[in-house]
């Protein structure tokens, strides 16, 4: 079954198109290594919890956007495969394609897929 990279981080919502333009010269980079679909989602409604919620999670300050971002391989094996040579590929290198957002407030995982309908 697929393998999913999942992301949320905090963008300076001044930031929104430098962040659209970051992802589309990332999008074909992931997907010559292997990435079959990249979905980057702008928060929209995405309220401010009481325990625990993605703002919480990034640390979203007022000035900041909630994204939600998520990468579809094929499986594991190319993903890690595939992952390895994206952070090797100069076109996603900081000097080329800076990210315009703390990264270090970024989260992120590899999760299995359990149910695809």
């Amino acid at each position: 079954m697929s393998y999913v990279d999942g992301f949320v981080a905090a963008v300076p919502t001044a930031n929104k198109e430098k962040y659209r333009e970051h992802a589309k010269l990332a999008i074909p980079v992931f997907q010559d290594h292997g990435a079959l679909t990249m979905v980057e989602c702008w928060g929209d409604d995405v309220p401010d919890g009481k325990v625990t919620s993605f703002p919480m999670a990034v640390k979203c300050q007022p000035d900041e956007t909630v994204v939600f971002s998520w990468i579809i391989w094929p499986s594991r094996e190319v993903r890690d495969a595939g992952m390895k040579k994206v952070m090797e590929d100069p076109r996603i290198q900081p000097d080329v394609n800076p990210m315009p957002f703390d990264g270090k407030r970024m989260i992120y995982g590899g999760f299995q897929m359990i149910v695809d309908a």
